[in-house]
């Protein structure tokens, strides 16, 4: 087991992790990240790359890769590391003294880290989609029309496509995709939804369009 001391480590190497490593680089800390996933990104990276981003203050348009490209390079100036592939299984309290606390991580690749802080930036952890419920087996039709994320638009050009769900991810790509698909059918269990009231409301005047 090979075993490091660092300043920082960071669990996540989404947009949270990879900004930690900025900030803490003014400060002239060292951080080492882990992820589970086999690229640096998080979510924006595995899920919608893709995906518009509206709301990063200072950025009026920005897709979800070129926010995690950004932030790459962002970081470029300062000193870390990063572990992919790899999981903490275990944090442990190595020492104390003076009431700081050392910390031991042990990754699921055989490595161990001493360091007094940890910054977890899992966000929603690891990714498990929400599979229809009254569908057998769904993940049988993977590669022969159904998906759980938006890798590539071009993929739904010209497409019938039918989205279930009613949260943020539902209504970004039914608003995304209505100009490039043949048709967009939007699935929910109520007429009430979990998303921004702004992309909300551009679904509906969609709708009243036809």
């Amino acid at each position: 087991m090979t075993k490091k001391d660092v300043d920082i480590l960071i669990v996540g190497a989404g947009p949270v992790g990879l900004f930690t490593v900025f900030e803490a680089g003014l400060l002239g800390l060292k951080c080492h990240l882990i992820d589970n996933l086999d690229k640096i990104g998080g979510q924006c990276a595995e899920l919608y790359p893709e995906k518009p981003i509206y709301d990063i203050p200072g950025v009026p348009f920005q897709t979800a890769q070129q926010h995690v490209d950004a932030l790459i390079e962002q970081i470029k100036p300062f000193e870390y590391e990063i572990s992919l592939n790899e999981r903490v299984d275990s944090i442990s309290e190595d020492s104390n003294e003076n009431n700081i606390t050392q910390w031991r991580v042990a990754t699921s690749d055989g490595q161990e880290f001493i360091t007094k802080n940890i910054f977890i930036a899992a966000g929603a952890g690891s990714f498990e989609p929400r599979r229809p419920p009254n569908i057998e087996n769904p993940d049988a039709l993977m590669e022969n029309g159904v998906s759980y994320a938006v890798q590539s638009k071009k993929r739904y050009e010209n497409k019938d496509v039918i989205i279930f769900g009613g949260g943020d991810s539902a209504l970004d790509w039914t608003v995304e995709l209505a100009d490039i698909a043949k048709s967009i059918s939007l699935v929910h269990r109520r007429d009430a939804f979990r998303g921004a009231q702004h992309t909300e409301a551009q679904m509906r005047e969609l709708v009243k369009q036809g």
